[in-house]
């Protein structure tokens, strides 16, 4: 494939799809309502983040917010941290999840590598809620308490979910997949009551058994009262090391028709707490609201995903990764959800169309690394090979997603296509650089701001910058950032993690490009930037260029600063199956960075590596490799319990001492 140019036009969306669009009949209620006209998408997202107040109030007016309270204030103040929304208001996301909900229509498609795809409708949802929650009641669990989940992406997680929101319990979820320590430093900061669990789960067709993992877990979880066990990989699991154990037949039991009913709690009570990766140091607990999360989602997936009760909505995600917690929002508007659990790759990367035909999926959300994977395969049409024709909606995210990833959905999936790329993060647990159905796309960029976040590229002196790469900060509150981390009594751990740049700003540790139609470019983390004689990109622009050579798999640079202002900068790749890197390989891929990037960031050294040590959700640990390569010992600079493949690291290891040995 030919590399297109950033910013080529590639689609545009008519008259017909920009008037069905959620987006455009809000801007038209706008007008009938609140006597408030918007020609585009930017005189509406400027409007929205200089009248923070009245926009978020639209929202909830808009989506017909049910509190038991009414609210008096809208935002206490515009201070970061420390806004609070709607603060006199009591609510229930669980409530909102099944109002007018067609009790015979499907609420979630499910599959995985050992279950055949299945439905279930609102009806078995909401009865299986209600049993759980009556369940959870009997266990003593009430507003405040912890509910820990270490389970696979399954229906019956939605369910446990949904029945903890409803009594204002606190939720946090970890995959399987997830190490016995990684889950230990996670759940033992929150000192939960019960525990749901499977007994394992199959990834790439071998079944990996958890049950002793669960065992140790809990050893280290004082509080735990209780476990309710989802038998998963086997039909009776062993669970008699595990706590007080409730099979999940028995938690769910219905005697005839059961009436969920939702503890009312204050907008910014906690819904959940998210982890971090992790990579240095236990991950940071992440709280955020039930009323900050409902109203964030709604927004975010009604107007910026077009999500409605004919939709299909997928992502592909694991329960410890935000992802999974946004794809359940998908409930809120309707739409039915799509989840799947196993190797997106498995038996081969076609799985995930073939699953996107048999689902008649809408919208098909997945990683920017799984689109480059595909485009590896010259011969490999999914359009031609699978009926996508529901299909309307590709979204990526994870990482940047390169202009030719865009290029390849169009020529290798589909022409009348939407493809949104997003940037948010486990944070604020949304997206707020997205899509917009009524915008066009370009080659490359994310087609907006999202609505209520007043997101700037900042320059190095707090300047917000247009056509400029800076650092993407946000300055003003938004509804779904942490109301606090758990057991950071002070502030102190968050005020580091995003104040602690530009005071009462938020900075997010990505670098952006705002251009001057209003789209947006992501170039990677800002600390990872390659600085090369003073002149700055990002890793992804160094990735995009590497990923056009197709003997190569995956790639990782880091800039390694030297005591002469000068800088060292290798690249580590790994060969697709069935090459080596040769001297050839070598120079193709040093032309490629010379033409795409520039000559001063041709790397300095490329290095063939087995693997690429990656977090459990899949991303590259570059600042943990600089570290360890800038003579950081090991054990502070990442914390191997959130590694899905810790081994890799032996290879940096050998690596950083070989270096230190060259230099003696």
């Amino acid at each position: 494939m030919e590399q297109i140019e950033e910013g080529t036009l590639l689609w545009e969306p008519d008259e017909d799809w920009k008037h069905q669009s959620f987006l455009y009949d809000y801007m038209k209620w706008l007008r009938e309502h609140k006597n408030l006209y918007f020609d585009d998408y930017h005189s509406l997202w400027k409007w929205s983040v200089n009248e923070v107040e009245a926009f978020w109030e639209s929202q909830w007016e808009y989506f017909d917010i049910q509190s038991k309270q009414p609210y008096e204030t809208v935002l206490t103040s515009h201070k970061m941290p420390g806004a609070r929304w709607f603060p006199e208001s009591t609510i229930s996301y669980t409530e909102h999840i099944f109002r007018n909900r067609d009790e015979n229509k499907a609420a979630i498609i499910h599959a995985s590598e050992m279950r055949g795809k299945s439905e279930v409708t609102w009806k078995q949802l909401y009865q299986e809620t209600a049993a759980l929650q009556q369940t959870l009641q009997k266990l003593g669990v009430q507003k405040g308490d912890r509910v820990v989940a270490y389970v696979a992406n399954i229906y019956e997680s939605v369910v446990a979910f949904l029945a903890t929101a409803s009594l204002g319990a606190i939720w946090s979820s970890a995959s399987p997949d997830f190490g016995t320590q990684s889950v230990i430093d996670r759940f033992k900061q929150i000192e939960p009551k019960v525990m749901v669990t499977v007994d394992g789960y199959s990834y790439s067709g071998k079944n990996f058994d958890r049950t002793e993992v669960v065992e140790s877990i809990q050893s280290e979880l004082p509080t735990l009262e209780a476990t309710i066990a989802i038998p998963y990989l086997h039909e009776n699991p062993d669970f008699s090391g595990c706590k007080n154990v409730i099979p999940w037949t028995n938690a769910v039991k219905t005697n005839g028709q059961l009436t969920l009913t939702c503890v009312h709690v204050p907008f910014n009570d906690p819904l959940w707490v998210l982890f971090s990766s992790g990579t240095t140091g236990k991950p940071k607990p992440i709280v955020q609201s039930q009323g900050g999360i409902l109203i964030e989602h709604l927004k975010a997936l009604t107007f910026h995903a077009d999500l409605g009760e004919d939709d299909r909505f997928f992502w592909y995600t694991t329960t410890g990764w935000m992802m999974w917690n946004f794809l359940v929002g998908g409930l809120l508007t309707g739409s039915t959800i799509i989840l799947y659990d196993g190797n997106p790759a498995y038996p081969d990367k076609k799985m995930l169309w073939k699953f996107a035909e048999d689902t008649k999926m809408t919208v098909f959300g997945t990683s920017a690394s799984y689109i480059t994977s595909c485009m590896k395969d010259d011969a490999f049409k999914p359009g031609e090979e699978f009926d996508l024709s529901h299909l309307k909606n590709i979204s990526s995210t994870g990482s940047p997603l390169p202009p030719e990833g865009f290029q390849w959905c169009y020529e290798n999936v589909k022409e009348d296509l939407w493809i949104a790329s997003a940037s948010g993060g486990t944070d604020v647990c949304t997206a707020f650089i997205l899509g917009a159905p009524i915008l066009p796309v370009y080659a490359g960029e994310l087609q907006c701001r999202g609505l209520g976040a007043k997101i700037e590229s900042f320059s190095d002196d707090g300047k917000p910058e247009i056509e400029e790469v800076g650092e993407l900060v946000l300055t003003e509150p938004f509804p779904s950032m942490p109301i606090y981390f758990w057991n950071d009594s002070d502030g102190s751990r968050m005020h580091d993690s995003y104040f602690d740049i530009y005071p009462g700003i938020w900075r997010h540790g990505d670098y952006l490009k705002v251009t001057d139609r209003g789209t947006c470019v992501i170039y990677g983390r800002s600390d990872a930037t390659i600085n090369r004689a003073g002149i700055r990109i990002g890793t992804s622009e160094i990735y995009r260029a590497v990923d056009q050579v197709k003997e190569v798999a995956d790639s990782l640079i880091v800039d390694i600063p030297k005591d002469n202002s000068d800088s060292f900068t290798p690249l580590f790749v790994v060969m697709t199956e069935g090459y080596v890197l040769t001297d050839k390989i070598q120079q193709v891929i040093k032309k490629q960075i010379k033409e795409q990037c520039s000559p001063r960031h041709v790397p300095t050294g490329i290095y063939e590596v087995p693997d690429l040590p990656q977090t459990l959700n899949g991303k590259k640990l570059e600042i943990p490799v600089k570290k360890l390569l800038m003579g950081e010992p090991l054990d502070k600079v990442v914390n191997k319990g959130s590694l899905a493949n810790e081994e890799a690291l032996d290879y940096f290891i050998q690596f950083d001492q070989e270096i230190k040995t060259n230099q003696q």
